[in-house]
């Protein structure tokens, strides 16, 4: 494991939390030159650092008080901060020895991954800006397929084909396609500068009676500890449900004057919500962020990609030439796809310990995996396009739209679902 020392010292909330000690030895990243994405916190080891209660005493006993168990770590990942997740990490087997605790089940199993993508239909936390990002971002992919229907099918299916498929369905689904990715940008631009500064770990013990057992013939209620998701000590701004922006009421008149100072407000719970963060901490804090930089960057290149998208319009397209074409179409796509390819795949090295280990295990990896495929497939389509014309390009071109849509369209998906899922526990 890569030490603190390797890092840019004061650029992340790394230090000890009441109740937990960090691990410094296991304080990560993929780049040293850059801020660290990885730390691990272990259960502080002075006793009395939690009171779980006093259930279960007897009259005279001492109270029952408890500190976390040994086999329980918490991670800090910089994406689930960023995200308004929790993570945990259980040592399952050490768990089933121990008596008095109970473990909280792993979120990596098929049973628990059926009960959440239920969730996706029945829950929309439209307060919680990441979950907003990815159902922008799931959106986009839907009318990017549609897109590539368009554009595609009468290639591989000329019956299918009718008047004006191409250049009015083609050009306006990609106008509006390119517009909610840009919108969707924005929003995760605004996750990336309010991500939480304190941190947060949003799990709580909870102490509470079992089942009578017999014992000494008398039948005693046996107290459990177990360790519980606690919005009351999250301090993340997704728990706010107040308003879009995770304001209250009573500041809201005051944004048009923060927003002119460079940010928001500052709540006493930290859940408010900034436009703009200042100029000193965007320099000496986010620049050294790598979400920061992957969703700058996907900025940058959703912005440039909606070029494409404005004259790829009917009215437009069909009265360029093939040089004006090149230009103000098929590069914007290249330059933006580019973009994407870059900001997928530091959205995928942010999530690993090391720049050379894949985190398979975690969901944010397999997010930034897919949408660097998507890159991938739309870079292709741009780099293809100025030679149209030449037998079997268009084909082509227009399928690497297909697959780059449906690989935005699994990883969106899965974001979707990561935004929902506050509280993953992972086995060690």
């Amino acid at each position: 494991m890569r030490r603190n020392a390797h890092f840019r010292p004061g650029r992340e909330p790394l230090h000890d939390h009441p109740g937990l000690t960090l691990r410094r030895s296991h304080v990560s990243g993929p780049l040293s030159f850059l801020n660290p994405t990885w730390a691990r916190y272990a259960p502080a080891a002075a006793p009395g650092q939690a009171e779980a209660g006093t259930l279960g005493q007897e009259r005279g006993a001492a109270p029952v008080v408890a500190t976390e168990p040994g086999y329980v770590e918490h991670l800090w990942r910089s994406r689930d901060n960023r995200k308004g997740r929790h993570a945990l990490q259980v040592d399952y087997l050490v768990a089933a020895r121990e008596t008095g605790f109970a473990a909280p089940p792993p979120t990596a199993t098929w049973k628990a991954v059926a009960r959440g993508i239920p969730r996706m239909a029945t829950c929309a936390p439209y307060w919680d800006v990441s979950w907003l990002v990815a159902v922008t971002f799931t959106l986009g992919s839907v009318i990017w397929i549609l897109n590539a229907f368009f554009v595609w099918l009468p290639l591989e299916d000329p019956a299918t084909s009718f008047g004006g498929e191409s250049l009015m369905g083609g050009g306006i689904s990609g106008f509006i396609g390119a517009t909610v990715f840009e919108f969707g940008s924005v929003l995760l631009l605004l996750e990336a500068v309010n991500a939480n500064q304190t941190a947060c770990f949003g799990w709580a013990l909870e102490t509470e009676l079992t089942k009578a057992e017999s014992h000494a013939s008398q039948a005693v209620p046996v107290p459990v500890t177990k360790l519980k998701p606690s919005t009351d000590d999250c301090s993340h701004h997704h728990a706010n449900r107040r308003n879009l922006v995770g304001l209250g009421r009573h500041i809201s008149r005051r944004i048009s004057h923060d927003v002119a100072a460079g940010y928001s407000t500052s709540s006493p719970d930290g859940r408010s919500f900034r436009w703009l963060p200042p100029w000193t901490e965007l320099r000496t804090h986010y620049m050294h962020e790598l979400g920061f930089l992957a969703s700058l960057i996907q900025f940058f290149a959703a912005t440039i990609f909606w070029i494409a998208g404005f004259t790829g319009l009917p009215g437009i397209i069909d009265h360029m030439s093939q040089r004006v074409t090149n230009g103000v179409y098929w590069v914007p796509q290249i330059v933006g796809g580019t973009g994407f390819i870059i900001s997928g795949l530091l959205f995928t090295l942010e999530t690993q310990e090391k720049w050379y280990r894949p985190a398979f295990n975690v969901l944010g990896w397999h997010i930034g995996v897919w949408n660097f495929i998507g890159g991938i497939g739309f870079t292709l389509c741009g780099a293809l396009g100025p030679a149209i014309n030449a037998s079997g390009v268009e084909y082509q071109a227009t399928l690497a739209t297909f697959w780059g849509s449906w690989a935005f369209m699994i990883g969106s998906t899965i974001q979707w679902y990561e935004s929902l899922q506050k509280y993953p526990v992972e086995k060690e």
